[in-house]
């Protein structure tokens, strides 16, 4: 058994099943439908159709990252057990939990000298930073120690690439990232923006693409483009949805015809509910090892 945990928080989007299955514990973000607060517990207090559902009847929907507090409970209860921790946290493009979690993990090493807690930015979110923490607890159980996994992402992070598209812009021009004219104009033509995370860990418009069969295609090509080793690349991919499950097994298709080596099937999860928050229903999200973000 290792001497430490890997640990991250409830915006990896993985399944709790998944999860407990690679032995990674998590801390909930939380968000209000409708006023009302729930923990991001990955579909466990309300599920995930029914939360998209009441999206798209028009719920008001916020999020709310963890708090030092809330890290530090996470992190006393995994110290408490005798184990060092490698935590690794959703961008700090994105969020402020990174610094909230480095502040925990600071106080704690003046309470627990013996121990090794660092604090890892992913630079990425959604199932990009659970394929992250994913493999990191692969090489765990072949044997690494928690300071090679700690140099290795911390070399290899920018490594992994986020692509999305969505299919209704509403969500977007509510967040402040699409202006309402240009939401209305993408919807009347049937726009679909593609988006990637850039060596920041922003979410970063990168092309705008008629129709939702183009996009599906091109987000296929964007895959043949950046993963290493091109088509001949053997890693894992994961996928991700906002209730848009036949798109994202289009994909998933797509990516298994065109990538005859990949590292087992496609895995194909849901965008939680902090992250669904601000997408919204209907998008898709491709992520896998390759080139370097350098932009």
């Amino acid at each position: 058994m290792s001497d430490y945990i890997i640990s991250c928080s409830s915006t990896v989007d993985l399944s709790s099943e998944h999860l407990d299955r690679i032995g990674i514990p998590y801390v909930c973000f939380h968000f209000t439908l409708d006023g009302i607060s729930y923990p991001d517990d990955l579909g466990k207090s309300i599920p995930f159709d029914e939360f998209y559902n009441r999206m798209a009847r028009g719920a008001d929907t916020s999020t709310s990252q963890v708090s030092i507090d809330g890290f530090t409970e996470f992190f006393s209860e995994l110290l408490e057990a005798g184990k060092d921790i490698l935590h690794i946290e959703l961008s700090s493009g994105l969020s402020g939990s990174y610094g909230s979690a480095c502040a925990a993990a600071e106080a704690l090493r003046e309470k627990h000298p013996e121990r090794k807690i660092y604090v890892v930015d992913s630079l990425g979110a959604s199932s990009g930073f659970g394929l992250i923490v994913h493999t990191l607890a692969k090489m765990r159980d072949e044997g690494r120690s928690i300071d090679e996994l700690r140099d290795w992402i911390e070399k290899n992070k920018l490594r992994m690439h986020h692509w999305f598209f969505s299919t209704d812009l509403k969500y977007y021009v509510r967040g402040g990232r699409v202006s309402k004219t240009a939401g209305f104009v993408g919807n009347l033509l049937n726009i679909c923006p593609m988006l990637n995370m850039d060596n920041h860990g922003r979410l970063i418009p990168r092309a705008k693409v008629r129709t939702k069969k183009r996009a599906i295609l091109d987000i296929v090509e964007r895959m043949v483009k950046h993963a290493e080793g091109g088509l001949d690349y053997s890693g894992e991919c994961f996928i991700c949805n906002s209730a848009c499950i036949e798109d994202a097994r289009e994909v998933a298709r797509l990516v298994e015809e065109r990538f005859k080596k990949l590292d087992g099937k496609v895995l194909i999860n849901s965008i939680g509910t902090t992250i669904g928050s601000h997408t919204g229903p209907g998008t898709i999200a491709l992520f896998f090892w390759g080139s370097e973000r350098v932009d």
